[in-house]
């Protein structure tokens, strides 16, 4: 579905219940504390939740000019966090280089990786190169069930990522006294927002010491009503229902943490977005704030509007939701 027709089913809902209706007033950022990089659409899964739509045919990769001009701007300002997001990060051939960079910063160097690349044998040095950089690794596990994560995520996954965890712990992530962190992210496999995180994350731990792995902390997400999980939604006659849900259990004290407040998005040919769900509606920073990352102003950028819609009561919703896991414990 193109992004004119997701903005279009995403406003078919009472105008009442707008977002921008609700929160009465406008939203801007207060920092720049984290620069998320989506380094490109190419994936060597096709998920069927996810809101990049991303997979092995997508071409987007981010390009080394625009890696070198994000390096720049980590360097020169006090941005503590660098989070790399995809796609499959490893397929950008640029990230080698780009994580031997900015991992000599003394900054928090995150990769959102689905573990699963990790067995190709093309890709298989990143499990050295993460653990001798330091990067923190953030991997997807929608459920602690086999069954769930791969008719969502694709055949044998489940397993597929259990192994690359047992690797990785191996080489001392989430081990005690190790510095290397593996931490994983819940998003629910069906039309339902996520439960408790703190007891989610417990569940997770359980189960999964019994195939002898260990991680150390849960990030509950609710899924976003754009990509392939809103098409799921109109297949499955639940975007009514799931928007509905997301409305009812608006929570006004997430909307002051929401991560749009503390982040900015750089898409794979630089333009600039207030959060990756709004990269993928295609609906880049506004009123008046630089819209690309060779027009990067700490200044300006800081302090801008946030771009609203429907889709932003995801984050809203019950405890909160961002790329950091639930926003109130």
């Amino acid at each position: 579905m193109d992004v004119s027709k997701q903005l279009e089913v995403l406003s078919a809902i009472p105008k009442e219940n707008y977002f921008s209706c609700k929160i009465e007033q406008k939203l801007h950022a207060q920092s720049i504390d984290i620069l998320q990089l989506n380094v490109g659409k190419k994936c060597n899964l096709s998920c069927k939740h996810c809101h990049v739509e991303a997979g092995p045919h997508r071409k987007e990769l981010m390009a080394r000019e625009v890696l070198e001009k994000c390096l720049q701007i980590v360097t020169e300002n006090s941005i503590g966090t660098i989070d790399i997001t995809g796609g499959a990060p490893e397929m950008n051939p640029h990230l080698e280089w780009f994580l031997s960079q900015v991992t000599s910063l003394n900054k928090r160097v995150i990769v959102r990786s689905n573990l699963v690349i990790l067995n190709d044998p093309d890709y298989r040095h990143f499990l050295d190169l993460y653990a001798e950089k330091g990067v923190e690794i953030v991997a997807s596990l929608p459920d602690y069930h086999s069954d769930r994560v791969d008719r969502q995520r694709g055949p044998n996954v489940f397993s597929q990522v259990v192994a690359m965890m047992q690797k990785l712990n191996a080489k001392g992530y989430a081990q005690e006294q190790s510095k290397l962190q593996l931490n994983l992210v819940h998003n629910p496999v069906g039309t339902y927002v996520p439960g408790c995180q703190q007891s989610l994350e417990f569940e997770y731990k359980r189960r999964l010491a019994e195939h002898g792995v260990v991680f150390n902390q849960l990030f509950s997400i609710t899924n976003c009503p754009v990509g392939r999980f809103l098409d799921y939604l109109i297949r499955s006659e639940n975007f009514d229902d799931y928007m509905a849900t997301l409305v009812d259990t608006y929570n006004p004290n997430a909307l002051q943490s929401v991560m749009c407040r503390s982040t900015l998005s750089v898409g794979w040919d630089g333009v600039l977005f207030d959060c990756d769900f709004n990269q993928m509606l295609d609906m880049p920073v506004n009123h008046g704030a630089p819209t690309h990352i060779f027009d990067f102003d700490m200044d300006e950028l800081k302090k801008r509007e946030i771009v609203l819609h429907n889709h932003c009561y995801c984050c809203t919703a019950g405890a909160g939701s961002s790329c950091q896991g639930t926003l109130e414990h």
